[in-house]
This record gives structure tokens, C-alpha cells and sequence, in this order.
């Protein structure tokens, strides 16, 4: 019998709904099978009895231990992490190193500060004699749905602080990186974990939706998209899980003044060419006030196309659909400066002008190297195309005046606000959003207060 070996490689990546398919070639590499059934019960069956048992009985110190380890392997491993992500998803290899690093730093983070974060907190009693305090504590299993651009990052900022309360994770990675989640699996396991504490599963859309309903599974995270967090949030409040839900962004980048141009367009184009313009914080929309948006435009347009990273985005499906972004936008009236063409995965580094605030394009998620260029009367009208968005993850605001950036920065409406930098994230700041952004929030100290039972403990008699 003979065989046709694109047919099988078709008919494979059909019947295994996780695949690695290399970006840059367009190669299919490997392909994982997706769970049955049983194993998708057996996954929430190992993690409500680590729930139970480990997440119930070990202290925070002992917790706490274990990701550290977690952190040490993750450093130890930097080079193959790193080479996984790049072989995934096309990211540059500097950027997924620097992926890893920031996931060291995270679980470095939780190590250090979970016996503060998780120690009863003391309440003042006014209503009569006795003491009160809240003690956190685990609520159980919980299902975390993460997406494929940064693949152990995102991973690390939903496990570290929820293990280290005692709760214990299922694990639902994209279908493009399968490599990564299984290397994420095997380091918990080699860091110590028990089974059951942390499980990937390779699941259909239809299975998460059971293990959403399933009553051993107390809550779910979620970082993806608008269309996966509304479905997400609708089977979850169905079955009253508390939900947090990450999801896109059109992170404005206002500039109302500088004293030094250059460096506020190194920043500029910094912001949006971070993982090639893939992620849901980086700017997208930059509104630049009047007097100095034709130097700003004439140096950005130059820069941005100079330091293309050539880098593909994550897929060929990825590509087409910014270009047909792009292609519409330009349909409206809007002006593309962008240095060479589209070719497979590849999506040149461009820059869109002559955008109307009310086009269509102003309301989307441009995913990938394109900006859009606003220009601004002033900081009234800066502010208000900057929150003419459905979105509200993050923004960037720079100007010379301490006043005006602190009148500005409480004005966006968004869940972060960055004053004069970019790129200073950290694994002790709240990262999450408003409106169509999401909800809840993610690393710090409020990471680790979205799925813990606050517990009051009052007694009336000392």
C-alpha cells in the first residue's frame, strides 16, 4: 500500500489537535494526541486528591521550597526552554530567554514573600470584645487555560502563587505548544511535586467545558482571547466558579511632550515590537499630540522598520489575518508605510497614519509589528482617543511634567498605567485590565489573593 506523506501529515495534524509546526518553515514537527475522556477525569481525580491531601496538609515553608526548585530548574534549563518557545512560536531567541528569566524571578518571587502573603492578617475588633482575623487558605483545584505567545511566562505568573497557597492546577496550554507544556510538567515533577498538584492536559474545547462544570474544580484562569474569555466566563458562571480572565489589549501610547525625542522613539518602537508585536500589553495605538507628531512619525516610521526583528508571528493564520486588518484599514483612507512584503508567517514591521479615531481598525487588536498613529490637539483630546477603545489592559504616558503625568495617568481608563518607561514590569506588580481587557489580576501580592478563602476567624473570648 502506498502512501502519500502530506496526506498523513494533514490527516495527523486533524486528528491531534496539538501540534509543534515550526513558523519559520512551515514545518510540521510533532504532534501530541489529544486526551480521551478518562484521562480528562483522571487529571481532575489526581488533583482533587492532591488538593485534599498535599495542598491541605504542607506548610507554606515546604511549599514555598518547592518552587524554588521550580525557579533553579527553570534557570538550569534556560537554553531548551528558550530553544522550545523559539521552535513554537517564532519568538527571538533573546526575547525567549528573557521569557525564562522573568519566569525565575517569578517563582523566585512567590518563594519569597508566600509565608508573608498567606500569614493571618490581624483585624481590628470595634464591635465588641474578642479578636478577628482573616486567614487565606486554598480553595482547591483549579483549571488554568493559557495561550501560545508566552508560553512558560504565562504559565508561571497563574502556577507560582497558587501553588505556593496550596491550591493545585490542571493545566489547558495552547494547541500550538505542546512541547512546552509537557517540559513545564516534567519540571514540576522533577522539582518534587507530588502527582496530582500540577497536570497538563492535552483537552478539547468540549472537555475544558466539562472541567469547568465538574464540581471538584473551584476555579478558573484564563489568558487568550476576547471570544475564549466570554465563552470561558459563561460556562464558569453557569457552575459559580470564580473566574480570572486576561485577555486583549489596545494599549495606548500618549505622548505630550519630551526633551528628548530619540529616546522617547526608542521606547516607542520597543513597545511594539515586543515578541513581534504579540502581546496584549504592548503599545498598539499612539497618540501623539500635535505639535510634535510630524517628528515623531518621520522618526518612529524609520526606526520601526529598521529594527524589524524578522522574526515570523506564531502561524500563517496569524499573518493573513493582521494583513487583512491592515488591508481594510487602508481601504478606509489610511496610510501604510511598511518596507518590504508579506511572506508566509513573516509580517513586515509597518506603521498606519491617516487613521480616523472612529475607523474600524481604532476599535481592534492589532497583533503583530503595525502601529497606529493618532494626533492629538492636547492632552484633553490625547485622553480621550486614548480611552476610545473597548479595551483596558495597560498604557504609556510620557511627558516632561510631573503634574500633567500624574493628572494623566488617573484619568486612562486601564488597568495599568506606565509613566515615561516601558518594559518595567516585575514580578511584584499587578498585571491585569478593565473592560473588554478582563478581569481580576495576576503577580504580586494580589495574585495570590484571587483564589484563596478569606476566611474570618472571630472569637468573641479571648
Amino acid at each position: 500500500m502506498t502512501s502519500n506523506p502530506d496526506t498523513d501529515i494533514a490527516a495527523m495534524a486533524t486528528e491531534a489537535m496539538y501540534a509543534v509546526t515550526d513558523p519559520a518553515t512551515g514545518e510540521l514537527l510533532a504532534t501530541y494526541p489529544t486526551a480521551t475522556d478518562a484521562e480528562v477525569d483522571a487529571a481532575v481525580e489526581a488533583a482533587d486528591a492532591a488538593a485534599t491531601g498535599w495542598g491541605r496538609t504542607t506548610s507554606v515553608a515546604d511549599r514555598a521550597g518547592l518552587l524554588r526548585r521550580v525557579a533553579e530548574l527553570h534557570a538550569e534549563r534556560r537554553d531548551e526552554l528558550a530553544a522550545i518557545i523559539r521552535q513554537e512560536m517564532g519568538k527571538p531567541l533573546s526575547e525567549a530567554e528573557g521569557e525564562i528569566d522573568f519566569c525565575v524571578d517569578i517563582y523566585t518571587y512567590y518563594a519569597d514573600h508566600a509565608e508573608q502573603f498567606l500569614a493571618d492578617e490581624v483585624l481590628e475588633v470595634t464591635s465588641g470584645a474578642g479578636t478577628a482575623v482573616v486567614r487565606r487558605s486554598p480553595v482547591g483545584v483549579l483549571l488554568g487555560i493559557m495561550p501560545w505567545n508566552f508560553p512558560f511566562y504565562q504559565v508561571a505568573r497563574f502556577a507560582a502563587p497558587n501553588l505556593a497557597t496550596g491550591n493545585t492546577i490542571v493545566l489547558k496550554h495552547a494547541p500550538q505548544c505542546p512541547a512546552s507544556a509537557v517540559a513545564l510538567a516534567q519540571i514540576f515533577v522533577d522539582a518534587g511535586f507530588p502527582e496530582g498538584a500540577y497536570v497538563n492536559l492535552f483537552a478539547t474545547n468540549e472537555q475544558i467545558a466539562e472541567v469547568i462544570a465538574d464540581p471538584r474544580v473551584a476555579g478558573v484562569s484564563l489568558t487568550g482571547s476576547e471570544r475564549a474569555g466570554a465563552a470561558v466566563a459563561e460556562v464558569a458562571g453557569r457552575h459559580l466558579k470564580k473566574v480570572v480572565l486576561e485577555l486583549g489589549g489596545s494599549d495606548p501610547f500618549i505622548l505630550l511632550s519630551t526633551d528628548d525625542m530619540e529616546a522617547t522613539v526608542s521606547a516607542a518602537v520597543a513597545a511594539r515590537l515586543e515578541n513581534t508585536g504579540q502581546a496584549c500589553n504592548a503599545a498598539k495605538r499612539f497618540v501623539v499630540v500635535q505639535d510634535l507628531y510630524d517628528d515623531f512619525v518621520a522618526r518612529f516610521t524609520e526606526r520601526l522598520l529598521a529594527e524589524d526583528t524578522g522574526a515570523p508571528l506564531a502561524s500563517v493564520v496569524a499573518a493573513e489575518g493582521l494583513a487583512r486588518q491592515v488591508d481594510a484599514a487602508v481601504a478606509q483612507g489610511a496610510e501604510l508605510a511598511c518596507a518590504r512584503d508579506r511572506s508566509g508567517a513573516y509580517f513586515p514591521a509597518a506603521v498606519l497614519t491617516g487613521l480616523d479615531a472612529e475607523s474600524d481598525l481604532a476599535r481592534q487588536e492589532l497583533f503583530g509589528p503595525v502601529a497606529m498613529v493618532f494626533c492629538a490637539a492636547d492632552e484633553d483630546d490625547a485622553v480621550r482617543i486614548a480611552n476610545d477603545t473597548p479595551y483596558g489592559l495597560g498604557s504609556y504616558v510620557f511627558t516632561t511634567d510631573p503634574d500633567q503625568a500624574a493628572r494623566v495617568a488617573d484619568r486612562i481608563e486601564a488597568g495599568m498605567v506606565f509613566v515615561n518607561g516601558v518594559g518595567a514590569e516585575g514580578a511584584e506588580l499587578p498585571f491585569g485590565g478593565i473592560k473588554r481587557s478582563g478581569f481580576g489580576r495576576e503577580l504580586g501580592r494580589l495574585g495570590m489573593d484571587e483564589f484563596v478563602n478569606k476566611k474570618l476567624i472571630r472569637t468573641v473570648t479571648a
